[in-house]
């Protein structure tokens, strides 16, 4: 697979990651690298890539708590501590192996510290691959408010490597699956289709899905780097779906939903409001109910759990003078940006989730 260049940056596939990575340190000529890992990369993932690196730079490892929960301002400023107690300076290369939380923290650490460090991306989880790969969005949530604080940054170089994926659990593949369905809802119904079997996909073929799904993101994100008009489509199901996974994150007596799981949820939710109010055909939002259920199964939520959620909705990042702006879709492929949805419809969509 070729190298795709996006955002100043460099991704790179599987054979090419190491031999471009080792090329890469050779030329820079960093002062000191370090290696931002959590305790699971760590383990399952770190003696791999150390095993493929090739340098005589000196290397230290800052490891963090895994999950969500830790992505935190906190987990930053013990970040940036152990790098500064570690004498990194500004040609100092920080490389981070991990899923989505790693890269958006790492990225937002190395892009804050000393004004802006080198940084690397190695992502080792489905959902960092398709999904924070590529955009250079970094940065962390503010309570249970996800990712509100951050910066656009572009890492040197996004090593995609899909060797890292037999490290996964079965979830977390169905989290970052999610992403790439929603490629194909806002792309082209052509991919979408791709995935209404799983039972006939393959490994070669989930690594020509990844990377059709990274050329898909760059495409939008390169015509929008900042988010100013088409790269909104990339929220797609993200309106609700970031409230719900805010709202299970918070709630004890929920259990916490993975990304990419509350992200099914929000998807089948903007389907139907799509349908009442863009005129997206009832019969694939019917079909897109039936798949993403089929492939993810169903999430309780209760009436009482209504209104908590949509008042989560005033705290979503696409929002402006007062208003809570959705992606809706026209068609398959054909996305429908700032779109102003009445909190009836909201009602009505959750109920169509319960049914």
């Amino acid at each position: 697979m070729d190298s795709i260049t996006a955002n100043n940056g460099i991704i790179h596939f599987n054979d090419t990651c190491f031999p471009s990575i080792n090329q890469h340190l050779k030329k820079k000529n960093f002062s000191k690298i370090f290696i931002l890992v959590d305790e699971n990369t760590h383990e399952n993932c770190l003696p791999y890539f150390l095993s493929k690196l090739e340098t005589d730079t000196a290397i230290e490892i800052i490891e963090i708590e895994a999950g969500e929960i830790h992505k935190t301002i906190d987990t930053c400023v013990g970040v940036w501590n152990t790098l500064s107690e570690l004498d990194a300076d500004r040609k100092s290369l920080l490389i981070n192996i991990g899923g989505g939380v790693i890269t958006d923290l790492g990225g937002f650490v190395a892009s804050t510290f000393k004004r802006g460090i080198a940084y690397i991306n190695v992502p080792t989880s489905l959902l960092a691959m398709v999904d924070a790969s590529v955009g250079g969005k970094t940065g962390v949530d503010l309570g249970h408010l996800k990712n509100q604080i951050g910066v656009i940054s572009t890492p040197d170089i996004v090593l995609i490597d899909t060797q890292f994926l037999n490290t996964l659990p079965q979830n977390q593949m169905r989290s970052g699956l999610a992403e790439m369905l929603k490629h194909g809802l806002i792309s082209n119904a052509s991919y979408w289709n791709k995935f209404k079997d799983l039972s006939k996909l393959t490994l070669d073929d989930l690594d020509t899905l990844i990377y059709e799904s990274v050329l898909i993101k760059k495409h939008v994100v390169d015509a929008d780097p900042f988010e100013n008009g088409l790269r909104k489509t990339l929220n797609y199901g993200h309106t609700l779906g970031h409230a719900i996974e805010s709202y299970f994150l918070s709630n004890p007596d929920k259990t916490t939903l993975l990304h990419g799981e509350a992200i099914v949820i929000g998807m089948v939710l903007a389907s139907y409001i799509s349908t009442e109010l863009a005129g997206f055909p009832k019969e694939t939002t019917l079909e897109i109910k039936n798949i993403l259920k089929g492939h993810y199964g169903h999430v309780e939520i209760t009436k009482d759990d209504y209104p908590k959620i949509m008042d989560l909705l005033k705290y979503d990042k696409k929002n402006y003078h007062g208003n809570i702006n959705f992606v809706l879709l026209e068609a398959i492929g054909k996305p429908k940006i700032d779109c102003l949805v009445e909190d009836k419809i909201i009602l009505d969509a959750f109920e169509f989730y319960a049914g």
